[in-house]
């Protein structure tokens, strides 16, 4: 599996288009927005003179209806906050995704939000998050949503991870420590870069789908695992094919995150937190429904979200034709899960300011 080609959400407006299921996602984003207002907020105040321009990046941020969400929210943050200053601020916003993303839809939406926004001048970024993608000391702020929990490549001595596509409660001791080791890797790499791209005194705000502890228990991935394990079962698919599937991702847990942070030494940690609605009460507040039975246990955006996600990489692996029958698989056994507990979509987030050089 190549990662830059198969790790992004389903394009277009359809029916599973991520722009058709961001209601998850935004819903889990708005969670942390206080967070990110506080951090932003904090920054704009503590730059003397008061700056003529804030250089805003957005990670992984070029597809579907949240593409702009953030950053929108950004901006009237520090405007709520400056409204007797009669001095004119410029946001330089930067959005990054993978090279081969299609940038056109959200920049066809930008006249209008500028129109309504005010100053705000726009840059796509073209780069993995995982590179370098600024010069020195460019950026005032960084934010990332749910970016860091995929890895930069498959985790050596994950051979033993039969029957599972990713990290899992029943993966070896060993699959465990080597996700963990990658994400390790991989987390520091990223501070380097972004301790590099940010000024003194600059801050970020970083989100990942995580646990609250050390339990490796990963839902989604496990009951996409059990759908594809149901069709191995009934001939449909080869063993060895799923055995050969993994997900490229790691949950970190608060301790995870904090271990990385002052490893790097480049950052303080203002916040970390960890916060995150049950499955139905997202899907109570946010998104369609398909029928009275998922409405009843909440499962729709769920599954839906989780589609968007997922597919390109399945489709990349598995083909195209059995996409239906495995997702409508999938719903039934999320509705089995809710059906027998509470289960979570936790966020950890952490919020560190650059200390000086």
């Amino acid at each position: 599996m190549e990662i830059a080609k198969v790790l992004h959400m389903i394009g277009g407006v359809g029916e599973t288009s991520y722009d058709n299921d961001s209601s998850t996602p935004r819903k889990l984003t708005s969670m942390t927005g206080p967070i990110a207002k506080e951090a932003i907020t904090a920054l704009y105040s503590s730059i003397s003179p008061s700056p003529s321009t804030l250089g805003i990046a957005d990670l992984w941020r070029s597809a579907g209806a949240n593409a702009l969400f953030s950053v929108s929210e950004l901006i009237k943050a520090v405007e709520n906050m400056r409204h007797n200053n009669n001095e004119p601020l410029a946001s330089q916003i930067f959005l990054n995704d993978l090279p081969g993303i299609d940038f056109n839809p959200v920049f066809r939406a930008l006249p209008k939000f500028q129109k309504e926004k005010g100053r705000c001048f726009f840059a796509g970024v073209p780069g993995s998050f995982h590179d370098r993608l600024f010069p020195n000391k460019f950026l005032h702020f960084i934010h990332s949503s749910y970016i860091l929990r995929f890895l930069s490549q498959v985790p050596e001595g994950i051979e033993c991870n039969k029957g599972n596509i990713s990290m899992a409660s029943n993966s070896p001791p060993r699959v465990i420590d080597a996700c963990h080791r990658q994400f390790q890797n991989d987390f520091l790499a990223f501070l380097k870069n972004r301790a590099q791209e940010l000024v003194p005194g600059g801050r970020m705000v970083i989100t990942f789908m995580g646990r609250r502890g050390k339990d490796p228990w990963n839902p989604e991935w496990e009951l996409l695992a059990a759908a594809l394990n149901e069709m191995v079962s009934e001939g449909l698919i080869e063993e060895e094919k799923v055995d050969m599937f993994n997900i490229l991702h790691y949950k970190p847990c608060p301790s995870d995150v904090e271990a990385e942070v002052l490893k790097e030494g480049s950052f303080s940690i203002d916040r970390l937190e960890v916060s995150g609605p049950d499955w139905i009460a997202i899907d109570k507040e946010f998104g369609q429904r398909s029928n009275r039975e998922d409405e009843e246990v909440g499962v729709y955006g769920t599954m839906r979200c989780m589609r968007a996600v997922a597919e390109p990489m399945l489709i990349s692996h598995f083909g195209e034709g059995i996409m239906e029958d495995l997702f409508h698989r999938y719903r039934l056994v999320i509705i089995q899960q809710i059906a027998k507990e509470k289960t979570e979509l936790i966020n950890v987030t952490v919020s560190p300011t650059r200390r000086p050089a």
